[in-house]
């Protein structure tokens, strides 16, 4: 499984990275813009990602943004919405407005920081991936 894990805060990321790490390749960005130019390179080069995770409060591009553009781009490429990489908001923010915008951005799901080993399993569990 190739994995994408956005997000700026370096011990979010580190631990994160490690909890996914034994599922699969995991990439890294720092940032959204980060993020977005990370799937257009997969997709230009057929090595897509299975799954993102995206953080949404982040610099020069945060999650929600990224979400959306990383979509586009799936679609640009004849990518057919649900046959894209599952993607799984990572945030600190659960309330409803962020939640909401999230799933109408075509999020497939919503992790609430921090990380849990069991709640990160479960959640790669409802997606298909084997844990």
């Amino acid at each position: 499984m190739r994995i994408l894990v956005v997000e700026d805060d370096f011990t979010s990321r580190r631990v994160l990275s490690r909890i996914l790490e034994s599922y699969g390749n995991c990439d890294v960005a720092i940032d959204g813009e980060e993020a977005v130019k990370a799937v257009q390179i997969s997709l230009e080069t057929d090595t897509t990602y299975d799954l993102i995770c995206l953080d949404i409060m982040m610099p020069k591009m945060d999650g929600q943004a990224a979400l959306k553009k990383i979509r586009a781009l799936e679609e640009e490429s004849g990518i057919m919405l649900g046959d894209g990489a599952k993607i799984v908001i990572t945030s600190a923010l659960h309330d409803s407005k962020n939640v909401m915008e999230a799933f109408r951005q075509q999020c497939d799901g919503y992790i609430v920081k921090p990380y849990d080993k069991g709640k990160i399993a479960e959640e790669l569990k409802q997606h298909g991936f084997e844990v």
